[in-house]
């Protein structure tokens, strides 16, 4: 009896030690998970953080986000339409001078082009900007920025300085979008150049 005994405490024992094994294993994937997306998605996940009001919630959309992003056919631009997206760029800043609300349109738009180009689907606004987080978390507040101002622009109520403002907001992402170095620097110091006259 006393042997049946020993094995029963011993046999609940091992139970609950692995048992908390199981739970501290849980614990520690889920940390490591939300860890790689803190670091992954950085502002976009604290964002969505607050949004939801819940860890699992916006764990789950982001991890979502990057299953639909992995099913797209999203590849980077070859160098001459690096060149043609480069120049129309600059068509767009100069636009600003004589029409800073068609620039801002124009650049919208040309923002689109590049991920039409890049392999993103077209689709409505909120969309777009789930798609793009995945891979260029860093700007996506740029784009957010950007589109409110534009907006104002189609419905006529920016100033000159929210256009600027959308523009350079427009620009970080743009530059993003093209994802070569070099277009990124050669685009970013012209951009600054050229509105810090405006």
């Amino acid at each position: 009896m006393n042997n049946d005994l020993t094995a029963l405490i011993l046999l609940i024992a091992g139970a609950v030690v692995l048992g908390a094994v199981i739970i501290a294993a849980v614990r520690w994937s889920r940390l490591k998970r939300s860890t790689q997306l803190r670091e992954h998605f950085g502002p976009e996940y604290e964002r969505l953080l607050a949004e939801h009001g819940s860890r699992d919630r916006a764990e789950r959309e982001l991890l979502a986000r990057q299953k639909r992003r992995d099913a797209l056919d999203i590849h980077p631009l070859s160098e001459a339409q690096c060149d043609q997206f480069s120049a129309e760029w600059g068509r767009v800043q100069q636009l600003f001078v004589d029409d800073p609300n068609g620039a801002v349109l124009a650049a919208d738009a040309l923002v689109q082009d590049v991920m039409r180009a890049r392999g993103y689907p077209n689709g409505d606004f909120d969309q777009r900007v789930s798609d793009l987080s995945v891979e260029h978390s860093s700007t996506i507040e740029h784009y957010r920025s950007a589109r409110k101002l534009a907006v104002k622009s189609e419905h006529g109520t920016a100033e000159t300085e929210d256009l600027r403002k959308a523009l350079v907001h427009f620009r970080a992402l743009f530059s993003d979008l093209l994802q070569t170095e070099a277009v990124k620097r050669e685009v970013r110091p012209v951009a600054t150049q050229r509105l810090s006259h405006v």
